[in-house]
């Protein structure tokens, strides 16, 4: 009897597990097992490793095979451990040594002729790797720039099975016509990150819109969700288009949730960049639900909320998404993550995001007045509008109604009209304060600080709340929103360099949360 052991990763969600590959060859009836709880995928993998190995000059044990998943109740999806089994099968087999494959890590799909594929998730699965005390991996070359990320790892990039096998045993270059196993040099190799697109959106070009300028900037400084009200052509589409002009880069830790994140839904760019750009998300209207928080029958993949990571998820004509769609945010926008549960598993998915909800006021989306042609009655009207429930508005930081622009406020307000990189500054400038201000806490921003820490440990100046409490006692606004107005206070005292907000503050939080802001 043979026994070996590699090593792989099972991806729930985002999240990485440590997958134990053992390889057993006894006498018996000849064939090849796998248990484990693996998916239809990875019961095929007996066919398609089996005639990867001899396609790559290889021999077959004609003997019972039986490979073990562990932990064993764990689900196996996908197809990315046949190269854990194929190695696997070899060092039982003595065809490679069981030493070399020691602290060693695999990713990898086999084609029939034993090329070795790329495979979706790697960044999370060597993040997994590395925190299991593994430092080398070896993956298929296109994933190797990816898996480069994650620091004081050692990546091996392999073109093929062949080229593995010879690196482990100490050959490479062996065999003249296959490309041999390199190690991944991260600062040599690694390909630039993108910077900006020269002539890209600014917020200069929205003319005519100051109060909205300003209320995106004080939610790209506390990570705000904003509505944006007003007929076709006041740019909203525009605005919500800038804001991401104005976010400060992604952090280091933030910008490595991000890119897992994407590398599990396989959109990374080529060459696997760390992405360090807040991302912008504009799904269509008739995008699903699943298209938006995530899902799927086998392998769970993110939606559109959960790849608008610390970035921006825009939904233009909002009223015309399905109800349980928009209401399927509600829960993310307070807990800043997505968990989807499956039979047998549960998956969850970072979805902290500034939301953007655009809406034209009325069905025919006509301009207002005697030469506009809007026909629409107020319950027309209102019946539109209230496709957003009063929950997810409820949840909104920042609610701004645009007007029809005429020429002379398009012309007046070119001078004053600030470039992105001008407000960026400023927004910059606020995290940073709120940043010293949370130091020591799990929270970043102004908008992800719970409403009983924020009034015990950062409350406002005394009195500054009379209004806000009286529209309270009124039921203009509820609890939650008390809470949002207090958040939106400290943005903009951070914004105007003030230690705490005081009752303008308040005041302009309170009119921007009920939207009375002209």
């Amino acid at each position: 009897m043979a026994l070996a052991r590699t090593y792989s990763v099972a991806l729930v969600g985002v999240t990485g597990h440590v997958v134990e590959v053992e390889a057993d060859i006894a006498n018996g009836l000849v064939g090849m097992i796998l248990v484990g709880l693996p998916d239809t995928a990875l019961r095929e993998a007996r066919d398609r490793i089996r005639s990867a190995i001899l396609n790559s000059g290889e021999a077959w044990p004609q003997r019972r095979i039986t490979v073990g998943l562990s932990p064993a109740s764990l689900p196996k999806r996908g197809s990315w451990f046949d190269l854990a089994i194929a190695i696997g099968v070899l060092v039982a087999d003595k065809a490679v040594p069981a030493d070399a494959v020691d602290g060693v890590m695999f990713f990898g799909e086999l084609g029939l002729d034993g090329r070795l594929r790329p495979v979706r998730g790697v960044l999370p699965a060597v993040n997994a790797a590395a925190r299991e005390g593994f430092r080398t991996v070896l993956v298929a070359a296109p994933n190797a720039a990816e898996a480069a990320l994650v620091p004081h790892v050692t990546v091996i990039a392999a073109s093929s099975l062949t080229a593995a096998a010879d690196w482990l045993r100490g050959t490479p270059g062996l065999h003249h016509n296959v490309t041999p196993a390199v190690v991944f040099d991260r600062d040599k190799d690694q390909p630039p990150a993108p910077g900006p697109v020269p002539g890209g959106p600014d917020l200069a070009e929205v003319l005519g819109q100051a109060m909205a300028r300003k209320g995106l900037e004080i939610c790209a400084a506390g990570g705000h969700h904003l509505s944006l009200l007003g007929p076709p052509g006041a740019g909203k589409t525009m605005l919500a288009e800038r804001l991401p002009t104005i976010l400060p880069p992604l952090a280091t830790a933030d910008a490595l949730d991000v890119t897992s994140i994407h590398s599990v839904a396989g959109t990374l760019p080529d060459g696997g960049a760390l992405v360090t750009s807040p991302p912008f998300l504009a799904p269509h209207h008739t995008a699903s639900r699943a298209a938006i928080v995530g899902g799927g029958t086998g392998t769970i993949r993110p939606g559109a909320a959960s790849l608008a990571h610390r970035g921006v998820l825009f939904l233009d004509e909002a009223p015309e998404f399905a109800r349980d769609t928009l209401d399927a945010l509600r829960q993310p926008l307070e807990s800043g993550q997505i968990t989807l549960a499956r039979s047998g598993i549960t998956a969850r998915f970072p979805a902290r995001f500034t939301l953007v909800l655009a809406a034209n006021p009325c069905p025919c989306a006509k301009t207002a007045g005697p030469s506009g042609g809007c026909t629409c009655s107020p319950a027309t009207r209102r019946r539109y509008l209230a496709r957003l429930s009063g929950p997810l508005l409820d949840r909104v930081d920042v609610k701004i109604e645009l007007l029809p622009l005429g020429r002379k406020e398009l012309l007046n307000d070119k001078g004053y009209a600030e470039p992105s990189h001008t407000v960026a500054t400023r927004v910059a400038a606020a995290r940073d304060r709120a940043a010293t201000r949370l130091s020591g806490t799990p929270w970043q921003l102004n908008a992800e600080v719970p409403g009983a820490e924020l009034r015990r440990s950062w409350p406002p100046a005394p009195g500054a709340l009379a209004i806000v409490e009286r529209a309270l006692e009124r039921g203009q606004i509820t609890a939650r929103g008390l809470t949002k107005i207090i958040r939106v206070g400290w943005t903009i005292a951070d914004l105007d360099g003030k230690p705490r907000p005081g009752r303008d503050e308040c005041d302009s939080a309170l009119g921007l949360w009920l939207g009375v802001t002209r």
